[in-house]
């Protein structure tokens, strides 16, 4: 999966976790730099030509697999909390500025992964300068029932490592393209089941994300896709108009579905977003 111009980079957490991160060199002259964080099934290898594009326009883009997906085999859809996911985020922002100490940073989450981003941004502003939404999973569409969250329940305190089926099978879920989803289908990375454990632990996130936005002060930018079968937009908006902060933007893809990256042209929101990078983030 590897292509021209990646780098792949091993990072090892503070709790000895080894964790696999793509990494687009910036052209010069580098702008700054843009953390991507991937959806629960999705990986880093799904975003090539966002992190080319990234790249191109001068902005050094990391794409960490979270631990258990992804190329990060170790531990396979197993988490043992909901904090380790967040300390894994925290760790690898604070690994990349203290390497590039003057340059800012956008952090920008892929579906469930805006979960992520948007507690990280509010518990760590000096870390965060700017936030990307982007077909944002902060409140879904499609998730497990009341009677799958109490045998996840039971699972994580009898057998935490039990694994159960993520509710997101159906590659049309994310694309209409049938490229797209050929690939979804046919990706032996992507994760389709997770443990009591990780599903827990996305039970725990969900209630931290809902006391997140007045602690989200940064320049933040929302994505939308119009057709999105797995996001609840309406809702989503809501969430999005509670951020603390005074630099708000939408943009929206009426034609659009959830994974943009599968788009006839996915040039087209990853140019959207180094647009609004150029005016949010380097200014």
């Amino acid at each position: 999966m590897t292509e021209p111009g990646l780098d792949i980079r091993g990072f090892v957490a503070s709790d000895g976790y080894p964790l696999h991160v793509a990494v687009w060199p910036a052209a010069t002259p580098v702008r700054g730099l843009v953390v991507v964080v991937h959806g629960v099934q999705s990986h880093s290898g799904w975003y090539h030509r966002l992190g080319r594009t990234l790249a191109s326009s001068g902005y050094l883009a990391a794409f960490p697999d979270r631990r258990g997906s992804g190329a990060n085999s170790k531990d396979r859809g197993h988490t043992r909390s909901a904090g380790r996911l967040i300390q894994d985020l925290v760790e690898w922002l604070q690994t990349l500025r203290q390497e590039n100490p003057r340059l800012p940073t956008a952090l920008a989450g892929i579906s469930w992964g805006a979960k992520l981003v948007a507690i990280v941004a509010g518990r760590h502003p000096e870390l965060v300068d700017a936030i990307a939404l982007i077909c944002p999973g902060l409140h879904p569409r499609v998730g497990v029932s009341g009677t799958e969250r109490l045998r996840i329940a039971w699972a994580f305190l009898t057998n935490p490592r039990k694994t159960f089926p993520i509710p997101l099978s159906d590659p049309a879920l994310f694309t209409a393209n049938p490229e797209g989803q050929a690939f979804i289908a046919a990706d032996p990375l992507s994760l389709r089941e997770g443990t009591a454990g990780l599903l827990a632990a996305s039970f725990v996130i969900d209630r931290l994300v809902s006391r997140s936005p007045a602690r989200i002060r940064q320049p933040a930018l929302l994505m939308l896709a119009g057709q999105d079968r797995i996001v609840d937009n309406g809702r989503t908006l809501e969430y999005f108009g509670k951020l603390a902060s005074a630099d708000r933007q939408v943009l929206e893809y009426p034609e659009g579905h959830h994974t943009l990256e599968f788009e006839p042209d996915p040039t087209r929101y990853a140019l959207d977003l180094v647009t609004w990078l150029d005016r949010h983030l380097v200014s």
